[in-house]
């Protein structure tokens, strides 16, 4: 082979080095994206697995955020109004579980509570506000944001 054809032979493999090692990458980031592990705040854990199939309501809030001060209350009416239709959860965004134990202490609530203790839950959903609302529909989420007043037109939409 003369200098032309061996130049392009080798920028040729480079590219297709270069080709393999994006694709490691991706299946690397994919397979690490795919392992979420929440600890319940009672027990159990939450996975990526688990929100896969099924619908779901997940409410994402903190007990130092003002607008998060009557969660209880929300959340229990979440999953009276949709719990036939979806499974209703709570996480809780980068505290200690002893934070919200004593936040919860004479409350009543519902759902379980799972603890997104470095927010990386939070994170890889886009969840910027507190309280947030994630409605997942067969595995795919169908709703990411605030978690409105009245959610009910919002999860509607989502669940059909």
């Amino acid at each position: 082979m003369s200098g032309i054809p061996m130049r392009r032979a080798r920028a040729s493999r480079r590219r297709g080095v270069l080709a393999v090692l994006a694709g490691c990458v991706l299946v690397a980031s994919l397979a690490l994206a795919q392992q979420t592990r929440l600890p319940g705040l009672r027990g159990g854990q939450l996975t990526d697995a688990d929100l896969a199939s099924g619908n779901w309501v997940v409410v994402v809030w903190a007990s130092w955020s003002p607008r998060c001060r009557d969660i209880v209350e929300r959340a229990n009416a979440l999953q009276q109004r949709w719990g036939n239709r979806a499974r209703v959860i709570t996480v809780d965004f980068q505290e200690d579980p002893a934070e919200v134990e004593a936040f919860l202490r004479g409350k009543n609530l519902g759902p379980p509570v799972y603890l997104d203790r470095d927010g990386e839950f939070a994170k890889a959903r886009a969840v910027t506000s507190l309280p947030g609302l994630l409605v997942y529909r067969d595995g795919a989420v169908r709703y990411q944001g605030r978690l409105p007043a009245d959610a009910g037109s919002v999860i509607e939409e989502a669940l059909r």
